[in-house]
């Protein structure tokens, strides 16, 4: 069977939660580079996906699509032995896919939402439609605080699918609104997730193209410098 390929964008949110996935599992894919702005590359893609979104994984006759979904995959069929990211245990495992939603939907989502928002034209953004968004990522932030009172990670005492999921939701996030000072909690988790070899693999493999974030100005100067 020939190599798996996972198309990817390294700037992308979604494509770095499985870019990290595939480091923590030790799984040996090809990452290719898919460049949606290129309307051949478009098209082209659009045959494997017909939602046209990224990431997705082709390995062998399958076409895996939803960045979860290929979290698991990648587990079930090619990571090393030994190596997991969604634990065996049933209840552990709904934990994890808990704390992977909550990122996607509360972190992620609204961060994508102020994104779009500075992507708009001049004059046809909606400061509403923003303020929800930064309203919404301050209120989870409230509830990962809670959550990472113990330390650890997100789902526990193991660096699981959860922490994928939030790790660059959170890295953009914070770029928009930032950890405010009471979230003691999470700002060491963000700390401890910033360090995570896998974690900053993957952000370091994304400096090149964080000149194009829309939220670039408030990226930590480590990452980005706007005068650089």
């Amino acid at each position: 069977m020939a190599m798996p390929v996972l198309h990817v964008h390294p700037l992308s949110s979604c494509c770095q939660k499985v870019l990290i996935a595939t480091r923590v599992l030790g799984v040996t894919l090809e990452e290719r580079f898919l460049n949606l702005g290129d309307p051949a590359v478009r098209a082209a893609f659009a045959e494997l996906s017909p939602m046209g979104k990224m990431p997705l994984l082709e390995h062998g006759d399958s076409r895996v699509a939803e960045t979860s979904i290929i979290i698991e995959y990648l587990q079930l069929h090619l990571a090393t032995e030994g190596a997991r990211l969604i634990p065996e245990s049933a209840e552990a495992a709904l934990d994890v896919r808990f704390w992977d939603r909550f990122s996607d939907f509360y972190v992620m989502t609204p961060m994508q939402a102020l994104t779009a928002e500075r992507l708009k034209p001049a004059g046809q953004g909606s400061e509403a439609a923003a303020d929800d968004a930064r309203q919404m990522l301050l209120k989870s932030y409230a509830v990962l605080d809670r959550q990472l009172q113990g330390g650890g990670w997100l789902a526990g005492a193991d660096f699981s699918m959860a922490d994928c999921a939030v790790a660059p939701a959170l890295f953009y996030a914070v770029a928009y609104v930032p950890l405010p000072e009471e979230v003691v909690n999470l700002q060491a988790y963000f700390e401890r997730l910033m360090a995570h070899p896998a974690v900053a693999a993957v952000v370091d493999g994304a400096r090149p193209w964080f000149k194009y974030f829309p939220g670039r100005d408030g990226l930590a100067r480590e990452y980005f410098d706007p005068e650089g």
